[in-house]
């Protein structure tokens, strides 16, 4: 089993992002913190964790300044960054010191599934040692940029997805197709027919607005608020 730390500022979220973890086929979570200090005791307490799924917004210290105490003290345990940071700042200091994979909040829990699969994936090649040739090098890679968007449909663009999703996810409301189109400059057919995706496999949800007369819009917004 992969062994888990999940730290998350807001109880209720650690709560949900361990569950979802422990639907995931090979991983366990072995505790749960709330702060960066208990993250960092939890570390030096659990004899055993493979990775931790870190927020990066604690209430004492940032989840970075947390990866730089955790190699300082010579953890060299894998970080997932799960966190509502959106900046890019943020984004490359946690490439560089050495987050394996960054997801944003909210997501779904097909987005946390695939990165975590992805990452059980890479363990199962390194752990094979031996000499890497070129190819398993690229597989090592390939596995770490998994689309955060898994099984879409055939001619459906994983560009184009996150785009609408993005849309979605940032909006302070319900949207029509043609106002994602507008925010995406996709065409409003396009639109409709990723959000009618979004929708059928939970990530979207479907409100109708009522006019004076004529057929009901169909407004969508995103469903899941991790």
């Amino acid at each position: 089993m992969i062994e888990v730390l999940v730290v998350d500022d807001d109880t209720r979220v650690a709560r949900v992002n361990a569950a979802y973890v422990e639907k995931v086929p090979g991983f366990h979570v072995a505790a749960e913190a709330h702060s960066a200090a208990e993250a960092l005791r939890q570390l030096e307490l659990v004899p055993r964790l493979d990775l931790v799924l870190l927020d990066h917004y604690l209430p004492d210290e940032t989840g970075l300044e947390v990866v730089q105490e955790m190699r300082r003290r010579g953890h060299q345990t894998d970080v997932i960054m799960v966190t509502a940071a959106r900046d890019v700042s943020t984004v490359q200091a946690a490439m560089r010191q050495g987050a394996l994979q960054y997801l944003v909040k909210p997501f779904a829990f097909a987005g946390l599934r695939t990165k975590l699969e992805a990452y059980a994936e890479l363990r199962r090649t390194l752990d094979g040692g031996g000499e890497a040739e070129q190819a398993d090098v690229d597989r090592m890679f390939g596995a770490l940029s998994a689309s955060s968007e898994p099984g879409l449909p055939k001619g459906h663009s994983p560009t184009t997805a996150e785009l609408v999703r993005q849309a979605l996810m940032n909006a302070e409301g319900p949207l029509s197709a043609q106002e994602i189109a507008d925010r995406t400059g996709v065409s409003r057919q396009t639109a409709q027919r990723y959000l009618k995706l979004l929708e059928r496999t939970g990530r979207a949800r479907l409100t109708l607005k009522y006019g004076d007369a004529g057929r009901p819009e169909h407004r969508y917004m995103w469903a899941t608020r991790a």
